[in-house]
C-alpha cells in the first residue's frame, strides 16, 4: 500500500458506516437500489478493519510462543491454556461486521457494473482473506450466508464445513485474481495498492498459494493444483508488493496501540522465540527486542535502561503466571519479570507501525516448500529459502528505519545457517514462523499445518490435555446463545467445541 491513512479518508468511512446502519430497511426493500457513496470507500473500510485485533496477543502469538503475558483477567488465554471467550469476541465481530459486511456490499453493488469489475474482484480477494482467517481460527463457520444479515436478513446463518469453504476460497481467488484487468478502469481511491492491478493480482495469487499450502495434509492433489495455479499467475516476491496496512496518528495499529498503553508493560517475548534468534545469531533479534535492565515494574521500563544488544536478550519461560514468573526471573538473574525482553514499542510495535497481511518473505518460503515437494520446478528450494529469509530481514526497515538489518548481516546469517535438503521442512517452517511475527493468525495456522518449529507444549495446566497445543478457538457465546441450531449442527459435524479439537485441514 502506497498511502498513509489520513483523517480525510476516515471521515467518509464513518459516514459510510452510519449510512449503512441507518438505511438497512431501504436496502432490504430494494436490494438493487444503487448507493450514493462510492463502493471503493467500503473496500477501504474492509482493508482498515483487517488489521489484527488485540486478541492475537492473548491467543495466537502466545500459542506459537512468540509473545506471552504472565497476567490473568482479560489477558488470560494461551498463557494459561485457558478457554477465555471474552477477549476473542472482537475477532468474530470485526471480521463479519466490519470486513465481510463491506466486501459483500462491494461485490453486490459492482457485479452489474462493467466499469467496476476490478473493484468487484478486489472485494472478492479481500473477502477470501477474511474468511480464511475466520475458518483457520474456528473451523466450520458461516460462509455462504455469512455477512448477509443486513442485506438479506440472514441473521441466523448456516455454518459450512471447512472443506467446502476452502474449495470455494480457492475458486474465488483463482477467478478473481485472473479476472483483474489493467486495461479496464482501475480504482485509484483504493488504499491498499492505489488501484495498481499488477499488485492486486500478486496479492490474490499469493493468497491462493497460501490457501493451497494450507490444505496439504487434507487434500494434497487440490493443494498442488492451487499452488501451481498461483505460481503461474505470479505471487508476491518483492517487499514493494507486500499487502500492508499503514497506520498513522489518526488510526493506530491495534496491537501497537495496546503495547503502548496500560498493558504494554505486561507482554514479553517468549523464551522459545528469543532462544531461536539468539542461538542462530539472527540479526532480526536486535531489530525486534529490547530489554529494560534492572526494571522492577512497568514504570521502570524506560529508554535509559533499555538495551537492544542481542546477547543480552532473555525471553520469558512458558507456563508462568504472575505468581511464579518472579521466581523464574530470579533464576535467570533478573531483578524482576519486568526485565524479560519485550518487542520494542518504539520501533516494531509502535502505534503507527504497519500491519502485514501477506508478504514476499512468506510467499517465497511457501515456494521453497512447494519446490521441496516437487510442485514448483522453476527454481530450487534453496534459492526460494534464501530469498525468503532475505526478504523478511529487509522487511524490518518497513516497520521502522531504526530496525533495518544491514545487508552484510543477512549474508553472514545465511552462510552460518545454510539450507539443507535433509532438514528442509523444519528450516522452512521455522523461518515462516519468524517471518509471520506479529501476524499471529498466520503463524499459528502454519505451525499447526507443519508442526514446525518443534516447540515444547506450554506446561501450564488449563483447558486442554497436558502436552498438547490449542488447535482452534471456541465459538463466541453470542453465537451459541442466538444461533444455537446452526452452531450445534457445526459441532456435531466438526467435533466438540473445545480448543483441542482439530479442524479439517489439521487432521
Amino acid at each position: 500500500m502506497k498511502k498513509i491513512i489520513q483523517f480525510t479518508i476516515l471521515l467518509p468511512m464513518l459516514l459510510l458506516q452510519f449510512a449503512c446502519d441507518k438505511g438497512l430497511s431501504e436496502l432490504n426493500e430494494n436490494k438493487t437500489n444503487p448507493i450514493a457513496i462510492d463502493p471503493v470507500f467500503q473496500l477501504n473500510n474492509a482493508v482498515i478493519n483487517l488489521s489484527f485485533p488485540v486478541a492475537t496477543l492473548v491467543y495466537e502469538m502466545g500459542i506459537v510462543q512468540q509473545m506471552i503475558s504472565p497476567n490473568g483477567g482479560v489477558l488470560a488465554g494461551a498463557n494459561f491454556n485457558q478457554d477465555n471467550r471474552s477477549p476473542l469476541a472482537p475477532v468474530w465481530q470485526a471480521y463479519y461486521r466490519n470486513v465481510i459486511r463491506n466486501t459483500r456490499d462491494v461485490i453486490g453493488f459492482t457485479k452489474e457494473m462493467p466499469t467496476r469489475t476490478n473493484l468487484m474482484n478486489m472485494g472478492r480477494i479481500l473477502q477470501a482473506y477474511a474468511f480464511m482467517v475466520l475458518t483457520d481460527t474456528y473451523g466450520d463457520i458461516p460462509y455462504a450466508e455469512g455477512g448477509l444479515g443486513y442485506t438479506e436478513q440472514l441473521f441466523l446463518p448456516k455454518y459450512d464445513a471447512q472443506q467446502a469453504i476452502y474449495t470455494d476460497i480457492i475458486k474465488e481467488l483463482t477467478e478473481a485474481s485472473a479476472a483483474l484487468d489493467a486495461t479496464k478502469p482501475t480504482e485509484a481511491g483504493d488504499i491498499l495498492y492505489g488501484g495498481n492491478i499488477s499488485q492486486w493480482k500478486k496479492f490474490g495469487f499469493a493468497l491462493l498459494l497460501r490457501a493451497g499450502m494450507r490444505i496439504t495434509k487434507a487434500d494434497a492433489a487440490k493443494a498442488e493444483a492451487a499452488v501451481k495455479a498461483a505460481f503461474a499467475g505470479g505471487v508476491i516476491t518483492a517487499n514493494t508488493d507486500n499487502a500492508i496496512m499503514r497506520h498513522d496518528a489518526n488510526y493506530l495499529h491495534p496491537i501497537g496501540n495496546t503495547l503502548n498503553g496500560t498493558e504494554g508493560a505486561n507482554f514479553f517475548l517468549a523464551k522459545p522465540f528469543v532462544d531461536q534468534l539468539k542461538n542462530t545469531n539472527d540479526p532480526r533479534l536486535s531489530a525486534i527486542a529490547i530489554r529494560y535492565v534492572g526494571a522492577k515494574s512497568g514504570p521502570e521500563q524506560t529508554p535509559a535502561v533499555g538495551t537492544t544488544d542481542p546477547t543480552r536478550q532473555i525471553g520469558m519461560p512458558m507456563g508462568k503466571d504472575n505468581g511464579t514468573a518472579g521466581a523464574a526471573a530470579t533464576a535467570d538473574g533478573l531483578a524482576s519479570y519486568y526485565e524479560y525482553s519485550q518487542a520494542d514499542r518504539r520501533r516494531l510495535t509502535k502505534g503507527t507501525a504497519p500491519a502485514f497481511f501477506v508478504t514476499a518473505g512468506q510467499s517465497l518460503l511457501l515456494l521453497a516448500e512447494a519446490a521441496q515437494r516437487g510442485w514448483v520446478t522453476a527454481g530450487t528450494a534453496k534459492s526460494y529459502y534464501d530469498l525468503g529469509v532475505t526478504a523478511h530481514m529487509q522487511e524490518m526497515a518497513t516497520h521502522d528505519a531504526n530496525a533495518a538489518v544491514p545487508a552484510g548481516a543477512i549474508t553472514t546469517y545465511l552462510a552460518a545457517n545454510p539450507f539443507s535438503p535433509a532438514t528442509a521442512m523444519q528450516q522452512i517452517g521455522t523461518q515462516y514462523w519468524i517471518a509471520s511475527f506479529l501476524n499471529g493468525s498466520e503463524a499459528w495456522a502454519n505451525f499447526r499445518r507443519t508442526g514446525f518449529p518443534a516447540l515444547p507444549a506450554n506446561p501450564y495446566v488449563g483447558d486442554i490435555p497436558a502436552g498438547t497445543f490449542i488447535r482452534r478457538i471456541t465459538y463466541p457465546v453470542s453465537e451459541i446463545s442466538a444461533n444455537t441450531t446452526n452452531v450445534n449442527e457445526a459441532i456435531a459435524r466438526q467435533g466438540a467445541d473445545k480448543m483441542d479439537t482439530r479442524m479439517w485441514w489439521d487432521k
